[in-house]
């Protein structure tokens, strides 16, 4: 009888650390699958979205959102470019929107921008110094460092399709003195 008893409590001991070790197995896996599908991590290059991104900050992208939305007017974004090169920029012109920049300000259907995240004029305002109307599925993107960005205003960057973007800025993650959300 005490045989018995040592034989089936050695065999729940072993089929608990089984379960234990598929349920880590599990979780790890899932895990893995949401970081992979609906994160991305980007570390930032450059000036031009200081003051709320420094170089060298450390974010993560979330990947889903757009899946289910649709852009909105100040949210921070990455896109790529010639699949090699990735940019963060604000989003400021929306589809069917006309954007202009006028006297070192943004003008959008005829109207100064209100409530801009940065304030600020604007030196160089490159194609949109003739206003601009946005296509369907077509972005307006600025760096927040308006004079010191590479953004839509450049022939080199230009105008930002939907399906170019890769997610919303969701969280600097690194240095840990910088932790936040956007």
């Amino acid at each position: 009888m005490i045989t018995y008893r040592k034989q089936y409590r050695e065999h729940n001991i072993l089929q608990e650390s089984i379960k234990w070790f598929v349920d880590i197995v599990f979780v790890v896996c899932l895990a893995y699958m949401a970081a992979t599908f609906f994160f991305d991590r980007v570390t930032v290059i450059g000036h031009s979205m200081e003051n709320v991104l420094e170089n060298g900050d450390k974010v993560l992208i979330d990947k889903a959102s757009y899946e289910v939305s649709e852009p909105k007017r100040f949210d921070v974004v990455v896109f790529e470019r010639d699949n090699e090169k990735y940019y963060i920029k604000r989003i400021i012109g929306l589809p069917g929107e006309k954007i202009l920049i006028k006297d070192g300000n943004i003008y959008i259907n005829g109207e100064k921008l209100k409530d801009d995240v940065v304030k600020g004029i604007i030196y160089n305002a490159g194609v949109a110094e003739n206003e601009i109307t946005l296509a369907k599925g077509e972005y307006f993107v600025l760096g927040d460092n308006r004079n010191n960005s590479e953004d839509s205003r450049q022939t080199t960057v230009g105008m930002v399709f939907k399906d170019e973007i890769i997610g919303k800025v969701w969280l600097i993650y690194s240095p840990l003195n910088r932790f936040k959300s956007l």
